[in-house]
C-alpha cells in the first residue's frame, strides 16, 4: 500500500509520519516535493538553499520515485505531503495511484502556529485550498479519499488511529502510539527549523484547548481557509 497523507503546515503531519514510521512494515518519506516547489516558485523559505540541495528539484523524478520500489523493501509506503506543494507546474495525475488521506486542522490553530514560524503567510501557503482541489480531483475520478482531523487524533489517539487503520484495511499496530525522542532518520533537512516540539515528544500531544486568540491578519487568513476546512470536515472519520 502507498499512502499519500495530504496536509498543510502545523497540522500534526510530522507526528503522524512518526506514528506510521514506528510500524515495522512501513517505509516513510518526508515532503518529497519541497525542493521542487521552492525551485519552481522561487519562494524564500527558512533553510531554502539546504532544501534545494537535499532533494531532487525535478517533480517528474520525484513522482517516479514515489511510484517506484518501496524503500527498504517494506510492504507499505507512507508519504507525508504538503498540499501547497502541488502547484500548477507539478503533475497531480499520479495521486490516483495512491491511497489518499487528508489530514485537516482548524484554520485558527494553523494560522496562529504557522505565523509564529513564517512571516506574513498567505492562504496559498497553508494548503487548505489545494487540499480541496486534490480531494475534488479524487472524488471526480471515482475514488473515496479518507479525511481525519488532527483535533480528533489528539483527543483520542488510539481510537482514531484504529479507525484509520480499519478504513485502510491495515492491521492495527500499537507501536503507532509512540516513537523515540529526537526525530526520525527520514526527516527532511528542514527538521531543525520546524520540528522542535515533535523531536522532544514520544507520543501525540494532549488534547487541544480553546481556539487561540488571533491577530487581525491571522483571523483573515483563518477566515479564508474555513470553507475548505468545513467542506472536508463533512467527510472526516469519527
Amino acid at each position: 500500500m502507498r499512502i499519500a497523507m495530504w496536509s498543510g503546515p502545523r497540522n500534526l503531519s510530522t507526528a503522524m509520519m512518526y506514528s506510521f514510521g514506528a510500524r515495522s512494515d512501513m517505509a516513510v518519506v518526508d515532503e518529497p516535493f519541497y525542493a521542487a516547489y521552492l525551485s519552481q516558485t522561487g519562494i524564500d523559505h527558512p533553510m531554502g538553499d539546504d532544501i534545494l540541495s537535499s532533494q531532487s528539484t525535478d517533480p517528474d523524478q520525484v513522482i517516479s520515485d514515489l511510484l517506484g520500489p518501496v524503500p527498504d523493501g517494506k510492504p507499505h509506503f507512507y508519504q507525508k505531503h504538503m498540499s501547497q506543494h502541488m502547484i500548477s507546474g507539478i503533475s497531480r495525475d499520479w495521486i490516483e495511484e495512491m491511497t489518499n488521506i487528508f489530514l485537516i486542522r482548524h484554520p485558527a490553530r494553523v494560522a496562529a502556529s504557522f505565523a509564529a514560524k513564517f512571516e506574513n503567510p498567505s492562504l496559498s501557503d497553508i494548503g487548505f485550498v489545494q487540499q480541496t482541489e486534490l480531494f475534488d480531483q479524487l472524488k471526480s475520478a471515482g475514488h473515496a479519499p479518507l479525511v481525519i482531523d488532527s483535533h480528533d487524533i489528539r483527543q483520542a489517539p488510539e481510537t482514531m488511529l484504529k479507525s484509520l487503520c480499519s478504513a485502510l484495511d491495515l492491521p492495527w499496530d500499537p507501536a503507532m502510539l509512540s516513537w523515540p525522542a529526537g526525530g526520525h532518520r527520514d526527516d527532511g533537512i528542514w527538521a531543525s527549523h520546524w520540528y522542535g516540539a515533535v523531536h522532544r515528544s514520544t507520543q501525540f500531544s494532549a488534547a487541544e484547548g480553546p481556539l487561540p486568540n488571533l491577530t487581525d491578519e491571522q483571523a483573515e487568513l483563518a477566515q479564508g481557509a474555513m470553507p475548505s476546512y468545513e467542506k472536508l470536515s463533512e467527510f472526516k472519520l469519527v
